[in-house]
């Protein structure tokens, strides 16, 4: 059943892990997609493989690869998907990624990093979207009575909700975030706009790798950053989750879909934690 038929999503970093996730999940119940990555041939080869997964619910899949951090990726988001499919009616938030260490080894750069990427790019993408829904969403309530329901889903973290010790920039980041959807919340309720977040625990993605001896890294912005989770801690986790085990992809992607759905039109400014019971 496509129960997103022709709906337009954006969905940030959806080139793996959480965002592929989810922008298949939507596809998969007929909405198109506008997929972003900041690994451009990652997010070709996503909105290529999503596009033929979904091709039997009518899915469209459009790649915008860039930097959610880029000050012109925001209205170039949104230009692209009012271009391509006419409108937007699902915003995901989702890129980001790890610089982790101890606050008193941490640098401005370092802190400044994780506040841009899960704080000023959100906000950026959000303004972008918002300046064309205004004018949008007033015509539908003057011609309808009401706008129709559109959606924002913020990606947050356990880290943002709970704290998480050598995580204070990216907690910062996270917890900001839901302050964001808060506000946001109230501000775009006029519009009919939901605005909620979900709070993903340990999701089994290259941020939350295995290892023994060393750790992993990817790169970002031509910097190589340590990411993955001890084994011993890894373990650690999964011992404390009620469902003993680590999430997928899949399971963050479906708390997503959730807020995405017609059936949660009244629910706003909420935190959906998705951690298995951690």
């Amino acid at each position: 059943m496509a129960m997103l038929n022709r709906k337009v999503a954006i969905v940030t970093g959806a080139g793996r892990g959480v965002g592929r996730a989810t922008a298949a999940l939507l596809a998969e119940h007929g909405a198109r997609i506008v997929l972003n990555d900041l690994d451009e041939a990652v997010c070709h080869e996503a909105a290529r493989e999503i596009a033929d997964q979904g091709a039997e619910q009518g899915s469209e899949v459009l790649a915008v690869p860039g930097s959610v951090t880029d000050p012109e990726l925001p209205d170039q988001l949104v230009a692209r998907a009012v271009e391509a499919f006419g409108g937007i009616d699902i915003v995901v938030n989702n890129a980001g990624y790890i610089w982790n260490g101890a606050l008193h080894n941490q640098s401005d750069e370092q802190l400044q990093a994780m506040l841009d990427v899960h704080v000023a790019a959100p906000l950026r993408i959000l303004r972008a979207f918002g300046r064309w829904l205004r004018p949008v969403a007033k015509a539908e309530s003057e011609r309808d009575g009401r706008a129709r329901c559109r959606k924002v889903v913020n990606v947050s973290s356990v880290s943002g909700t709970q704290g998480a010790a050598t995580q204070v920039g990216y907690s910062a980041g996270k917890a900001a975030i839901v302050g964001v959807t808060k506000s946001l919340a109230k501000e775009w309720g006029r519009y009919n706009v939901t605005v909620n977040a979900v709070a993903l625990g340990y999701i089994a993605t290259r941020l939350t790798q295995g290892f023994r001896d060393t750790p992993p890294t990817i790169e970002v912005a031509g910097r190589a950053h340590r990411v993955g989770i001890a084994d011993p801690a890894r373990e650690a986790v999964r011992q404390a989750t009620a469902l003993g085990r680590l999430g997928e992809p899949e399971d963050a992607a479906g708390g997503i879909f959730l807020l995405c759905l017609p059936q949660s039109d009244y629910v706003t400014g909420e935190v959906l934690t998705v951690s298995g019971g951690l």
